[in-house]
């Protein structure tokens, strides 16, 4: 009974403490940003916390590192924006909530859900910091790094799915992903948020992320089927569909009738 209690007290204290370790991290990347008002130490710790992905023999560390790019692309993206974020504390406290959020109760899950969730989050988060830092960027590394997301995100949530084919269906979503991003460097557009800062709403970042859901619908339900049914996808398409309807009218009522 001794050791049954024993146990119990180690495995708290060893919960309090991981909780505990995750909020001072996501505080510290907040605190070098505004003490160094430069995401460049930030973005270096982000990447030193990952050394674990090296701590193996290196003919692993392109899987481990493939394996843990959408928590690392989430981190990243939490770099940029709260930097882009200036001097506003108010809204950097709610992005470094976010972070705790996600290192918390997203990131630590391995149910389908919250896989599908976690590649929504990367692809969401990372294309609205890709959107904010490659103004001045050639055509060619945007869509490189769209491509990259686009990979990492569907590898992402096939793998929870043992699919067989998971390269190359992930090979094909980057360049899907590609080729938006080549449209989206071109035509589409981000919407200054008022107390946002830098932080512009990204309609390319909305539109990969509903194209996403529906995707993980559409496959979830052939693997579960046999067959994608009408059933499992009609709703997320009728969301996307409503989503963009709203996001056009919005368009135009803002002075622009570009998608």
């Amino acid at each position: 009974m001794d050791l049954l209690k024993m146990h119990k007290r180690r495995s708290r204290l060893s919960e309090a403490a991981y909780i505990g370790l995750n909020i001072i991290f996501a505080v510290a990347i907040l605190v070098l940003i505004r003490g160094s008002q430069s995401p460049w130490l930030a973005l270096a710790v982000v990447l030193l916390s990952k050394w674990r992905m090296l701590a193996v023999r290196p003919r692993f560390w392109l899987a481990n590192i493939v394996a843990n790019m959408v928590d690392v692309t989430v981190g990243v993206s939490i770099v940029a924006l709260l930097f882009a974020a200036g001097d506003n504390l108010p809204l950097q406290i709610i992005i470094t909530l976010l972070y705790v959020f996600w290192l918390l109760f997203i990131k630590p899950r391995s149910r389908r859900s919250y896989v599908a969730a976690q590649a929504g989050m990367a692809i969401f988060l990372g294309v609205t910091a890709l959107s904010i830092v490659s103004y001045s960027w050639d055509v060619f590394f945007f869509v490189l790094v769209m491509w990259c997301l686009g990979y990492i995100a569907s590898r992402h949530v096939l793998g929870n799915y043992d699919e067989p084919r998971t390269e190359l269906y992930s090979l094909l979503s980057g360049f899907i992903f590609a080729e938006m991003g080549w449209i989206g460097f071109h035509w589409l557009m981000a919407y200054p948020l008022v107390g946002f800062g830098a932080i512009q709403f990204s309609q390319l970042a909305l539109f990969m992320t509903l194209f996403s859901f529906v995707s993980e619908r559409a496959y979830a339900s052939y693997h579960r089927h046999g067959a994608v049914r009408k059933s499992d996808v009609v709703m997320p398409i009728t969301l996307t569909a409503s989503i963009m309807i709203v996001i056009y009218i919005m368009a135009i009522i803002f002075g622009s009738d570009a998608l």
